[in-house]
């Protein structure tokens, strides 16, 4: 029997999983706050309940901006906590702080349900395709079940360990993410300044050890192009960056390039703002180069 799903949380990331969902098949029903969201998915062809009348499914997956939000969707009256059906999944594919998730985790299986962290990269273009990269914290049991429901999401899933896993890794992966975003600006702008166009300097990271994803991707497709239409904010990356410094304080771990990363990150509220996609963190550095 194929599993039915409840996807709370329609932005652009969510909402584009429930569609990949019930494109593939599952019995899927959207839900969000916001009525204007939900009214944009049932337009689309998704069933859509409010939050106060979600329906019974097998698996509830959380596609929500913080902590905060996972945990008022669990813990509110009436919240997942006391509606889901005993037995049933919750899956928390956003980047969330890793305590709080041991935490409802925890709580989870006291209700008598199960829990899996899945944090995703790939953007809302990967969330539309089926080609997420998932992290998953979690029993190896639980994972087996809801398997077909993450391949049908995702092109890449990596199993990391317990509740809060995935979490933990998904923070440590965009912590990497915004320093590199950083330190190829920094690279393409004294290149630019010594006289090599942005595009050669890439390309000759790109065939030695310093190159990575933002070089291989992110400068190519949205900062040299112009674009900067990732669909990821400034301000979720700031809000990840955050939560990571806080990760590395709670286990008393000093680390002060990752203090410097953040730091850099929230210099100026303006340049990048908030709502500006997160790659323009680089505009400021490659401008000095003009």
């Amino acid at each position: 029997m194929s599993l039915t799903i409840t996807v709370i949380g329609l932005g652009q990331m969510g909402g584009n999983m429930a569609l990949t969902l019930k494109a593939a098949g599952f019995a899927v029903t959207g839900s969000d706050v916001f009525e204007q969201a939900r009214d944009r998915l049932a337009s689309q062809g998704l069933e859509v309940a409010a939050p106060e009348a979600l329906p019974e499914t097998d698996v509830y997956l959380l596609s929500l901006p913080t902590s905060a939000h996972v945990r008022e969707v669990l813990e509110s009256s009436p919240g997942l906590l006391a509606i889901a059906p005993k037995g049933s999944v919750i899956i928390d594919t956003s980047t969330s702080d890793p305590s709080v998730s041991r935490m409802l985790a925890q709580k989870v299986a006291e209700a008598g349900l199960a829990w899996l962290d899945a944090p995703v990269s790939g953007g809302p273009k990967g969330a539309a395709s089926g080609k997420l990269g998932m992290l998953l914290g979690g029993d190896e049991v639980v994972i087996e079940r809801v398997r077909p429901i993450l391949e049908a999401m995702s092109a890449k899933r990596t199993h990391v360990g317990g509740p809060g896993s995935g979490h933990v890794v998904k923070l440590a992966n965009n912590y990497l993410c915004a320093a590199h975003l950083v330190t190829t600006a920094e690279a393409v702008a004294m290149a630019a300044k010594a006289g090599v166009a942005p595009e050669a300097c890439l390309a000759g990271l790109n065939s030695g050890s310093g190159r990575s994803a933002v070089s291989e991707v992110n400068f190519p497709e949205w900062i040299v192009s112009g674009r900067f239409d990732s669909g990821f904010t400034t301000g979720l990356m700031r809000k990840d960056l955050r939560l990571a410094r806080d990760a590395a304080q709670a286990l008393d771990l000093p680390l002060p390039l990752l203090q410097m990363v953040v730091d850099l990150w929230h210099e100026n509220a303006d340049r990048p703002h908030d709502r500006d996609d997160f790659n323009h963190i680089a505009s400021p550095i490659l401008d000095n180069a003009h």
